[in-house]
C-alpha cells in the first residue's frame, strides 16, 4: 500500500474518478457540490492497493486559519476496512506537521464519527448537514 501526494494530471483524474465513485454515484452527493472552488488551493493525495498498480482511495487537504483541514476523504467500497482511510489521514497529517501547523479538523459523515475518534480526533459541533448527510465537525492536536 502506497500513499501519496498527487503531482500528475493523470494522478488528479483518478483522485476525482474516486471521489464521484464513492461520493457522487455511492452517497448522491451532487457533483457541483464535490468538486468545488478548494481543488485548485488543496494538496490532494491518492491511495495505491497492495499491487502498487490500481488506486483505491482519495483525499485532500487545505489550510484554513491555524488548522489543516482533511477533506473528500474516500476508499472504494471494495478496499473499506483495510487501513486504506486510516494511511491516508497518517499521510495528510504528516503533510500538516510539515507545513508547520499543529491542528487539523475535519467534517465527518456521523456514521464514520467513531473510526475519526479512534484516530484521536474529538467532536467540537452538533451535527449538521452537508450535502445533505449529516456531520459533525472534529478536531485532533498534531505531535511530530
Amino acid at each position: 500500500m502506497e500513499i501519496k501526494v498527487v503531482t500528475t494530471d493523470p494522478e488528479q483524474k483518478e483522485a476525482y474518478r474516486i471521489r464521484k465513485i464513492v461520493f457522487v454515484d455511492e452517497q448522491n452527493v451532487p457533483m457541483d457540490l464535490e468538486i468545488d472552488e478548494h481543488e485548485e488551493a488543496s494538496i490532494h493525495f491518492i491511495a495505491y492497493a497492495y499491487n502498487g498498480k490500481d488506486i483505491v482511495g482519495a483525499s485532500r487537504l487545505r489550510f484554513v486559519g491555524e488548522y489543516g483541514k482533511l477533506e473528500r476523504i474516500c476508499v472504494l467500497k471494495s478496499y473499506r476496512g483495510k487501513s486504506y482511510g486510516k494511511k491516508l489521514i497518517d499521510k495528510m497529517e504528516e503533510e500538516i506537521v510539515n507545513k508547520g501547523y499543529k491542528k487539523a479538523k475535519l467534517h465527518a459523515q456521523t456514521h464514520a464519527k467513531e473510526f475519526y475518534e479512534r484516530l484521536g480526533y474529538e467532536v467540537i459541533s452538533d451535527e449538521f448537514m452537508d450535502a445533505g448527510i449529516p456531520h459533525v465537525a472534529m478536531t485532533k492536536e498534531l505531535t511530530k
